[in-house]
């Protein structure tokens, strides 16, 4: 079996992305640690792949945004412009230069994410979202690239560093805030379990249902990709019926706002037919009418840590993987009312 990068970090005692510096002789990497990772390679007999470089190299002071494939979605959720403008103010506040990377599917970010590790003219990257089985993340993993992902880290979550808000918590919150108001028959719509962040926000949003001796009923929940027929499917299986929910969580204002116009369209008055809270309290959720009950997320904070932990780990790079938790909190509006 061929010798790996993360054979060699486990012998020399530092991370993969260490032993990758080394290989390009990076200057951030002290002697004593390339001597180091350089005995344990040629005590295993590594041979460098097409990141190793000859002559030392300064730190390009650039770090690459991935955002998750999508044709539109990406350019038109805040939370991602929002994220950036986090990322973007701290880079200009110690002199890195951020670059944007995107593509229709896996395979053309791919492609551009290993252009950019070809050209040598990037330190890291801030993968912007968290997906079950991302081939983007095992990519950057598995070729000892620093990275640092804003959601929660699906594989080799010890070895990762990663910014997330406590989902599970925020969707436990919002869900017994509906309850409180005397809800009953609650619904959740939301993305693909495959994203993280919305699979908390639905476990948080059943363990409230379990903890106030509610059923969980698989009818009320809806999850899709934000594909517009498919959404209008699922929201329209939601709203119909005599037994229809009286309140819905929401996992995302983009969805909130689908829903709001399927309401108008339903001739539902929200909130007096339906309650609905959402999350990231963005600009929509503040021009919709009614505006939006929504949990804030600190989308900037979340940003601004991921680019902190990042500049922090190329010019400390022996330090251990970090794990931050943004706290959340719910903004009150006009889209729930007590249910009577």
């Amino acid at each position: 079996m061929a010798v790996t990068i993360k054979d060699v970090a486990a012998l020399a005692g530092v991370s993969p992305s260490t032993v990758s510096r080394t290989c390009k002789n990076h200057p951030s990497i002290s002697r004593e640690t390339k001597e180091r990772v350089r005995r344990a390679i040629e005590q295993l007999g590594y041979e460098p792949g097409f990141q190793a470089e000859q002559t030392e190299e300064p730190i390009s002071r650039t770090i690459g945004m991935i955002l998750p494939p999508s044709y539109r979605e990406s350019f038109e959720n805040a939370f991602y412009l929002e994220a950036i403008r986090g990322i973007s103010q701290f880079c200009n506040q110690h002199g890195y230069i951020n670059t944007v990377i995107t593509g229709q599917d896996d395979k053309e970010i791919l492609g551009a994410v290993t252009a950019m590790v070809k050209s040598g003219k990037v330190d890291g990257f801030i993968v912007m979202y968290a997906k079950q089985n991302d081939p983007i993340a095992e990519y950057l993993y598995n070729e000892g690239l620093l990275y640092v992902v804003i959601g929660k880290a699906h594989k080799f979550a010890n070895q990762t560093v990663y910014i997330d808000n406590d989902n599970v918590l925020a969707g436990q919150e919002a869900t017994e805030y509906l309850i409180q108001l005397g809800h009953r028959r609650i619904a959740y719509l939301g993305s693909d379990s495959n994203l993280i962040f919305s699979a908390d926000r639905k476990n948080g949003y059943q363990l409230a249902l379990m903890q106030n001796g509610i059923p969980v009923e698989p009818r009320y929940i809806a999850e899709t990709q934000f594909l517009p027929e498919e959404l209008g499917m699922q929201i329209h299986d939601l709203l119909e019926g005599e037994d229809r929910p009286t309140a819905i969580l929401v996992s995302d204002d983009l969805f909130a706002v689908a829903l709001e116009r399927a309401c108008i369209e339903a001739g539902l008055s929200i909130p007096g037919d339906l309650s609905i809270i959402s999350f990231n309290n963005s600009l929509m959720a503040r021009l919709t009418s009614p505006p939006l009950t929504s949990i804030d997320i600190n989308s900037v904070q979340l940003g601004y840590e991921a680019a902190s932990q990042m500049i922090n780990h190329i010019e400390n790079p022996n330090l251990m993987a970090t794990k931050i938790i943004v706290p959340h909190r719910l903004v009150e509006r006009h889209s729930c009312r007590e249910y009577k």
